[in-house]
């Protein structure tokens, strides 16, 4: 059998189960560190607990080449092993297939990481397809929120483990705390919830900006605004970013920004 024919034949397999996303929705990436938890225990133990700046700074820095893959990328935002990619909303690459995406970004992000450490490391994506603006605020908020619990959280096990707790006896005693009482626990401990680096508390953001020479630029934002501030925060790399991103799509006279 001809090589075209078997090509016919079999593409059907391959791309069964391709999806695109519909034009008018926004699109957010997510990948998360598959095993982080055991890299960092068992073949990074020198790692300051419960960040690391080291840690901290190679996940910025593969956000920023992944703003930088190919793709139009106006907003990263990173906390813990995760980071979630904000995409101009008339990013087109690959048509939207999302396979695409999961795939490169990934294979992208696994390779830098793992690159910039010295260890292997991998990433997982997935892809939100969000049907407005109001919808990529809550997104941002929903991981600026997770990345709040997963500092407390932290904090207070580690404190527990300070203070002379095993693994067991410390993941034991968090169980039946609420909000309030880990919160009097981390101050109890001397170490007041508030005073903690912003960066642990609400993660960090990176956006296009623009150098004295008026070049772009990639810059990190490690003190990220709250609850309003930072809604119209994300709002805004909705907008303003759109002259900033190399290779980004610049709207024609009169175009607005897809809602």
């Amino acid at each position: 059998m001809k090589s075209d024919d078997l090509a016919g034949r079999l593409r059907p397999f391959e791309t069964a189960s391709d999806r695109r996303v519909p034009p008018g929705f926004h699109m957010v990436a997510r990948l998360d560190g598959r095993g982080f938890g055991q890299l960092t225990k068992e073949r990074l133990p020198d790692l300051a607990r419960p960040f690391d700046v080291r840690v901290r700074d190679l996940m910025i820095d593969t956000a920023r080449h992944l703003m930088q893959c190919g793709f139009q990328v106006v907003y990263a935002y990173t906390q813990s092993d995760e980071i979630s990619l904000l995409f101009h909303p008339r990013e087109r690459a690959f048509g939207r297939l999302l396979r695409k995406y999961h795939s490169i970004l990934a294979g992208e992000a696994s390779a830098r990481f793992s690159l910039l450490l010295g260890e292997l490391v991998c990433f997982d994506c997935r892809v939100a397809e969000l049907p407005d603006v109001d919808r990529v605020v809550d997104y941002f908020r929903w991981r600026a929120d997770d990345a709040a619990r997963n500092c407390l959280n932290m904090h207070c096990y580690w404190a527990l483990r300070a203070a002379g707790r095993s693994e067991g006896e410390a993941t034991a005693a968090l169980a039946g705390l609420g909000p309030d009482a880990r919160h009097e626990l981390l101050f109890r401990a001397g170490t007041p919830f508030a005073e903690l680096p912003l960066w642990q508390r609400r993660g960090v953001g990176l956006a296009w900006t623009r150098d004295a020479d008026d070049r772009p630029r990639i810059s990190p934002d490690l003190e990220l605004p709250m609850r309003a501030d930072y809604e119209a925060y994300v709002r805004a790399k909705l907008v303003e970013p759109l002259r900033q991103a190399p290779g980004g799509a610049t709207p024609e006279p009169g175009e607005q920004p897809q809602r």
